[in-house]
Order: C-alpha cells, then structure tokens, then sequence
C-alpha cells in the first residue's frame, strides 16, 4: 500500500507540473514511513520540500501554495497531529471556497496515518476520522487497500477540493495486485468487499480485514455477512449503505476510533434514515472502547478485532 501511494503521487506529479509535497522527513529520508521513498531524487528540493516540527506551519503553507494554483499534498506524520494544524484544515482550507463564493479552489491532499496497535500511547494512536468528518467542505478517504489507495489519492488530487487522506500504518505493508495505469476512483462509492444476505457488516480502513475474517467464519454456519468496504466517509455513500440494509435487514458498524460521537453513529444513523423499515434487530456498533490509548499490551483490551465482529453479528441475529 506504501508503494501504491508513492506511485499515484508520482504519476501525478510527472503530470502536473506544479504539485508540491510538504511535510517533515519527506525530502532525503523519504517519509517516517518511506511512503515518498525516491520522489526527492526524482524531483528535487523545489517540489519536495522538508518543513518544520510545526503541523500548524506546514499546513498552513500548503493552504497558501493551493490557492495560488500548486496543488499541494501535505503529510502530516501520525493522524493525532491534525489536531495542531486543525485551524489551517478546518477554518481556513474546508471554508475558503464557500468565503470566496466559488472563485477560489484550494487544491489541498492532507496525508495523515492512523498508528494505531503499536504500543505508542493515548498521543500517538488515536483514529480522528470523526473529527475531520464534522468539518463541512472537507473530504475523508479512509482506503482499506494498495489499489483503492492508488485510485483514491488520484481521484482526490484530480478532484481539487481539500482532503484529508487517512491511511492506516498497518496496512502499508499489506500486498495485491495495483494496476500501472492510473485508474481514479469516484469519492462516495463504497466497495462492497463481500456478498451477503443476512447482516451487513459497514467498516473502513483497519476493521476491514478483521469483519472479512468474521464473515468468513460465520458463512461456515451458514450465516451470510455482506462487508461493506465504505472507502470514504465524506462523501459518505449513504445510499450503497441503505441498499444493502434492504437486503439484509441487519447493520453492524465496525471501526477502530472510540465509540462515543464516532463515524459509526453518522453511519448507524444514515441506514435509520433510509432503510428503517427494513430493520429487523438493532444496529450494532463495534469500536474501540471511550478510554485514552495505554501503551505495550494494555491497547488490546481497547482494540475491537474479528471476534468482536462476530459477537455483534451474533447479536443481531438473535
């Protein structure tokens, strides 16, 4: 997944010329998490560029480098540290088209991952995703794999609307086959990674390994989970939700960010609007637990996983 992000950066800045990167360690080095690995030696200081140890600085100059026509792609190293450069996204960069009335465009990718699992605490493994959510005029990408990865960012750059592209550390090693060519992905189509009848399982990012590991050990009961991989939460696409709550008549919602305000409710609460009569038990949620991330082993009493998944399904079923 790493390599399928370098690549569509790559591809899209041999294509347009004006592109910058920004962030800290993402010049020589390559990024915390080699993800730029090589675009320095490609294409120079003046186009990828090491910044401060300031979220709020950085972002806030890849604000200013967007809306004066350099579409810019801003990493910023753990998802937590969105919270520091939150004015630049979210008062500035989310609103400056609707000040302007549509005269402005602010061309703007926030890379962020979600480093989550490792034992690095409440500070370094929090999944914000809600947060950004709530800010109109942002878009969310949540992609769970190397392919969507690839076609998302495309998209995203291509789209030229401030976005915040959430990655997940855990995935950057995962492996599938990534086509060369560039294929961008349309924003608020969910992917539905499994078929089903009688629950449906909506997730993103981390929990969509671990809700396809459930579903398949369900279907060995001959309990048939549809796992909905929503790929983006704003846009969120609410209407692939509701068609397959038709069908199933169950939801179960399942990420990792805590579960008090999280994507889950908006999600929970889209399929109410749309499907309700459909309903035959109640939604379940699956998420981490309301508590500040402890460190070392104690992150996996807060974690949901595939067993989690299972029970919920379970629990709907019954």
């Amino acid at each position: 997944m790493a390599e399928a992000i370098n690549e569509a950066i790559r591809h899209e800045m041999r294509r347009n010329k004006d592109i910058v990167l920004l962030g800290q360690d993402i010049g020589a080095y390559g990024g915390s998490f080699g993800v730029y690995k090589g675009l320095y030696d490609e294409f120079g200081p003046d186009r990828v560029r090491d910044g401060p140890l300031c979220e709020a600085s950085t972002a806030g100059w890849g604000v200013g480098l967007a809306i004066s026509g350099m579409p810019t792609i801003v990493e910023i190293e753990f998802l937590d540290f969105l919270t520091l450069a939150s004015d630049a996204i979210c008062n500035q960069a989310a609103k400056m088209r609707y000040f302007f009335g549509g005269q402005v465009s602010v061309p703007l990718i926030l890379r962020a991952p979600i480093v989550n699992r490792l034992g690095l605490g409440a500070q370094h493994s929090q999944s914000l995703e809600a947060w950004m959510m709530h800010t109109p005029g942002l878009h969310v990408i949540v992609p769970s794999n190397a392919a969507d990865a690839k076609g998302l960012l495309i998209a995203a750059i291509r789209d030229g609307n401030p976005t915040v592209f959430i990655e997940h550390v855990r995935l950057y090693a995962a492996k599938m086959p990534v086509e060369e060519e560039d294929h961008p992905i349309p924003l608020g189509k969910l992917r539905v990674a499994r078929e089903g009848t009688d629950a449906t399982i909506a997730t993103y990012s981390g929990m969509v390994k671990p809700s396809l590991e459930a579903a398949a050990k369900l279907a060995a009961e001959g309990i048939e989970c549809e796992v909905l991989d929503l790929r983006t939460l704003a846009p969120l696409d609410r209407e692939g939700i509701c068609a397959s709550v038709r069908k199933t008549g169950r939801l179960i919602v399942a990420h990792e960010a805590v579960k008090t305000a999280g994507a889950g409710a908006e999600i929970a609460q889209s399929a109410m609007e749309g499907a309700f009569d459909y309903l035959q038990a109640p939604i379940q949620r699956v998420a981490a637990r309301d508590l500040p991330i402890p460190t070392g082993k104690l992150q996996d009493s807060v974690f949901p996983g595939a067993a989690d998944v299972e029970a919920a399904v379970r629990t709907a079923m019954a």
